[in-house]
């Protein structure tokens, strides 16, 4: 049986190293590209390109996905019990107290957001207030702050910057070479040829390879942040007991899209869950089961 302290570990040093696998994709594509073309400049101009798009929607990343998530502030006389658990978790994390919000949904979610422990914000619905336990929101909040705290806001945005390097260069590999805008180096020896193919290989199977190894670390984050919520609630039977709630409950959410999904401590959309490998590849969280076994498996 694991300790908090032990698993906590585990998962920092699987994040890290599913990181370091995602910049040897990119390292290793880049060098195709480079080898294959006499184009070095246009690699640059990539990485320049989405690290400034990735940085821009990171530094307006909060007021973005309030704006599509109709998310409305709420100050301490609109629920003060809320606050409360806030403000007593946030000593306990040792982080100021983030902005708190409510989404006007009926299903039973939420999720954090915020560029820093200073710029945070913690969103919930109106359905997760309404039908969990007290011990419930306070395991459900506790796991929004460790995200905040252990600063996965930056952690992802590096991920999306990595990922979107990936996606420039495949897509602009692509389009060129679909209307013969590049020529290799070696294009009428059988060596250019043949890295010419595999370039093209390269291209159509790095995107989908980045986009599995940045689901992977969401999941990772997801595991991370259950087991520091037990350790600042110290009872992680209330969390396990909220994604229990949360999972089954059969609730639509209409706010819920691609790009905001892998933000809620429970992925909002329902009945799209199959049970084939292929399916779980993309999940941006890991399945409930999984993470209400690891959270009754802790010991404290």
């Amino acid at each position: 049986m694991s300790t908090l302290y032990t698993q906590a570990d585990s998962n920092i040093r699987k994040t890290w190293f599913l990181i370091t696998v995602f910049l040897v994709v990119i390292i290793g594509f880049g060098w195709l590209l480079s080898r294959a073309f006499n184009a070095p400049g246009i690699l640059y101009f990539a990485v320049f390109f989405s690290i400034f798009s990735s940085v821009g929607s990171y530094w307006w990343s909060d007021k973005l996905v309030l704006a599509m998530t109709k998310s409305q502030p709420i100050q301490e006389a609109d629920n003060r019990e809320l606050f409360h658990i806030v403000e007593n978790l946030c000593i306990t994390a040792g982080i100021p107290m983030p902005r708190i919000y409510v989404m006007p949904e009926a299903q039973p979610n939420a999720f954090a957001t915020g560029r820093d422990n200073k710029h945070s914000v913690v969103v919930v619905t109106a359905g997760l207030l309404q039908r969990l336990s007290k011990v419930e929101i306070e395991g459900v909040i506790a796991h929004e702050l460790s995200h905040i705290k252990n600063k996965d806001m930056l952690l992802q945005t590096v991920i999306v910057v990595l990922a979107g390097v990936v996606a420039i260069m495949a897509d602009f590999f692509l389009r060129m070479s679909m209307f013969g805008g590049l020529r290799s180096r070696d294009d009428d020896s059988k060596a250019g040829a043949v890295m010419l193919v595999l370039t093209l290989l390269a291209a159509i199977l790095a995107p989908i390879a980045a986009t599995l190894i940045q689901l992977a670390i969401s999941r990772k984050r997801e595991f991370l942040a259950d087991a520091l919520a037990g350790l600042l609630t110290r009872y992680p039977e209330g969390l396990a007991s909220a994604l229990e709630k949360i999972a089954t409950d059969p609730t639509p959410m209409k706010a819920a899209n691609n790009s905001t999904a892998h933000l809620f401590i429970s992925s909002p959309f329902k009945g799209k869950r199959a049970g084939n490998w292929l399916t779980k590849l993309f999940l941006t969280h890991p399945p409930v089961e999984q993470r209400i076994a690891a959270l009754r498996g802790l010991k404290i």
